[in-house]
């Protein structure tokens, strides 16, 4: 039975959101990759009401010479590998490997993984879709590429500017697929 998705795609930032953040620090193993409470609920729901499933994740620690594509790759399916385990889905995952002063164009707020997305899969329509992340960049990354834009923040430091470019806030991934899913 083939039932019609909700939703065209969710775009999904990865530190903060899908695992615990290292502050100022990189996730350059597995074993250093914690997911946060609630992730694989999420994804199960997320799987029915979206036809696709990406991942944007600006990792500059490749840029800085902290961790190797190899090594990033490594964290990634392990992640993937236990989001599908526990009947989520990832359709693809898309990352920027360069520095914040390199301004290249893969890089969130800019646009460059969102495009390359709508190259791999050219039916998603923007206007059903939705960023979902932790930062100002995310926020301002939806609004560039014309995304909803969902805020995960279980802080109330999380400043206005953050605030007034997110269309929906909630505390956690599970929270934001129980409530508005």
């Amino acid at each position: 039975m083939i039932t019609e998705k909700k939703f065209s795609a969710a775009f999904i930032d990865r530190d903060g959101v899908i695992n615990k953040r290292i502050a100022d620090g990189y996730v350059t193993h597995p074993d250093e990759f914690e997911f946060l409470p609630g992730v694989f609920d999420a994804f199960q729901s997320i799987a029915q009401h979206f036809q696709y499933v990406c991942i944007v994740t600006n990792q500059q620690g490749i840029g800085k010479h902290l961790m190797t594509v190899d090594q990033l790759q490594t964290v990634h399916q392990l992640m993937l590998d236990k989001i599908i385990q526990n009947e989520g889905k990832i359709d693809k995952i898309y990352f920027c490997p360069h520095r914040a002063e390199d301004h290249c164009n893969c890089r969130k707020p800019k646009t460059g993984m969102f495009l390359q997305a709508l190259k791999d899969f050219p039916d998603i329509r923007p206007d059903q879709s939705v960023m979902i992340g932790d930062t100002l960049n995310d926020m301002k990354f939806g609004r560039n590429a014309g995304l909803k834009t969902i805020l995960i923040s279980d802080s109330i430091q999380t400043d206005i500017t953050t605030l007034k470019l997110s269309d929906y806030q909630f505390g956690s991934l599970f929270d934001m697929a129980k409530h508005f899913l």
